[in-house]
C-alpha cells in the first residue's frame, strides 16, 4: 500500500480526489478528479503572483508520483483565504448552536434537540472533512495515507448525507407546526425526533462506508483505474449507475420531500395571510392585535422558508447535477467547476447556523451570554432566552 514511506493510491471516496483523463483536472467531492499531467515549461516571468512554476510532484522521490498543481501564489493565497474562512465560520457558527442548545434548559425541545444534531453534524465536517479536502482541492495532492483516504471519504459522504437528511426532518417538523398547530405537540414528541435522528445518521452511515469498501461503483471501470493509477491519489469513481443512484439516495429523494414540503407550507401560509386580510375588521382591540401578530408571524415564517429552500437548492443542486452527467461525459469537467461546486455544498453547513440559528429570536441573546461569559455564572442555564408564552 505504501511506497518508499509515502502513499499509495487508493480508490476510494472523498471530495478532492483525483485521477487522470483527457488531460484535465478537477476535484470532487463524491466523485473523481483528473489529474493534468503538465508538461515542463519554463516561466516568461519572474512574477510569481501571476506565473506558476515548473513541473511539480506530489512525492518528488517516489516513481509514479502524481504531479501537483502548482498554482500561482496569488490565486493558492486567495482559495486558501476563502476556504479558511468557510471552515472558521463553520465551526464557530455551528459551536454557538451546539453550546446554547445543550446549556440553556429553555431550549431543551424536540425541535431544538434536532437543529442540535444538526449541528453537530456540520461542526463535525467543519472539522473532520473540510480542512483535508481544503489542501486537497488547492494542491491536487493527498498526503494522508491510504487508511486515511477512506476514513475521510466516508465521513465526508456520511455527514454530507446526513446534513441533507436533517434538512429534510426539519422541513417535516416545520410542516406540523405551520399547517397543523393544534396537533403539533403530540405528534413532533421526542420519540419521534429520535426516530428521525435514528434515521439521519444510520442510512448515511451504512450508505457512506458501504460504498466505499464494497467499491460496487467501481464495477465496469477496472480497465479505466488501472491506467490512472498514480502516488498520491485518492480517488473516487462512479459508474453511471451509481453516479446517479448515490445522487438520489443523498440529495434528490431528501431534497424532493423537503422542496415539496416546504412548497406546501408556502402555499399554506400565503392562504392563512389571505384570509386573515379579507377577514371582517373586529371591534375588539384584542382581535386585532392577535390578527395582525398572525398575519407577520406567517410572512417572517413564509420568507424564512423560502431563504432555507433557496440556498438549499442553490448549494447542492449543481454538484450533484455533475455527479449524474460527469459519467456520461467521459469525466471531462473542468477542475475549476469541480472545486465551484463542491465547496458550494460544504457552504451549506455554513449556512445552516445562520438560517436556524439566527432566525429564532434565543439565538442573539444566547450568543451575546456566550460571548460575555455569563454562561459561567451559576444557574445561568435556567436564564429565559424568550417569553414562555411567546
Amino acid at each position: 500500500m505504501f511506497a518508499d514511506g509515502h502513499q499509495k493510491c487508493t480508490l476510494s471516496l472523498g471530495p478532492g480526489n483525483t485521477k487522470q483523463t483527457n488531460g484535465k483536472k478537477r476535484n470532487t467531492g463524491f466523485k473523481k478528479k483528473t489529474h493534468n499531467i503538465h508538461r515542463a515549461k519554463k516561466m516568461n516571468s519572474p512574477n510569481l503572483w501571476n506565473q506558476p512554476p515548473e513541473l511539480q510532484f506530489c512525492f518528488s522521490l517516489v516513481n509514479n508520483s502524481c504531479p501537483k498543481n502548482v498554482r500561482p501564489m496569488l490565486t493558492a493565497c486567495t482559495m486558501y483565504v476563502v476556504m479558511i474562512g468557510a471552515i472558521v465560520m463553520t465551526m464557530l457558527g455551528n459551536m454557538v448552536v451546539i453550546i446554547s442548545i445543550a446549556h440553556f434548559k429553555q431550549l431543551h425541545s424536540p425541535t431544538n434537540f434536532l437543529i442540535l444534531s444538526m449541528a453537530i453534524t456540520d461542526f463535525l465536517l467543519s472539522c473532520v472533512v473540510m480542512p483535508f479536502s481544503m489542501i486537497r482541492s488547492i494542491e491536487s495532492c493527498w498526503y494522508f495515507g491510504d487508511l486515511f483516504c477512506k476514513i475521510h471519504s466516508c465521513c465526508d459522504i456520511m455527514l454530507c448525507t446526513t446534513s441533507i437528511f436533517h434538512l429534510c426532518f426539519i422541513s417535516v417538523d416545520r410542516h406540523y407546526a405551520v399547517c397543523d398547530p393544534l396537533h403539533y405537540v403530540t405528534k413532533i414528541t421526542f420519540p419521534v425526533i429520535e426516530f428521525f435522528l435514528l434515521i439521519s445518521w444510520s442510512i448515511p452511515i451504512l450508505f457512506a462506508f458501504g460504498l466505499v469498501f464494497s467499491e460496487l461503483n467501481l464495477i465496469g471501470a477496472e480497465d479505466f483505474v488501472s491506467a490512472i493509477d498514480c502516488t498520491g491519489l485518492c480517488v473516487l469513481i462512479f459508474n453511471k449507475v451509481w453516479g446517479v443512484l448515490a445522487s438520489f439516495i443523498a440529495f434528490f429523494l431528501p431534497g424532493t420531500v423537503m422542496v415539496g414540503i416546504y412548497i406546501h407550507i408556502f402555499t399554506v401560509a400565503r392562504k392563512h395571510a389571505k384570509q386573515i386580510g379579507t377577514s371582517p375588521r373586529t371591534k375588539l382591540a384584542g382581535s386585532k392585535i392577535k390578527v395582525k401578530a398572525s398575519s407577520k408571524n406567517e410572512s417572517k415564517a413564509t420568507k424564512t422558508l423560502s431563504i432555507v429552500m433557496g440556498v438549499f437548492v442553490l448549494c447542492w443542486l449543481p454538484f450533484f447535477v455533475l455527479t449524474i452527467t460527469d459519467p456520461f461525459i467521459n469525466f471531462t469537467t473542468p477542475e475549476g467547476l469541480y472545486n465551484v461546486f463542491l465547496w458550494l455544498g460544504y457552504f451549506n453547513s455554513t449556512f445552516n447556523p445562520i438560517i436556524y440559528g439566527m432566525f429564532y429570536p434565543w439565538f442573539r441573546k444566547a450568543l451575546k451570554m456566550i460571548v460575555t461569559g455569563m454562561i459561567f455564572r451559576p444557574d445561568s442555564s435556567t436564564l429565559s432566552l424568550f417569553p414562555v408564552h411567546a
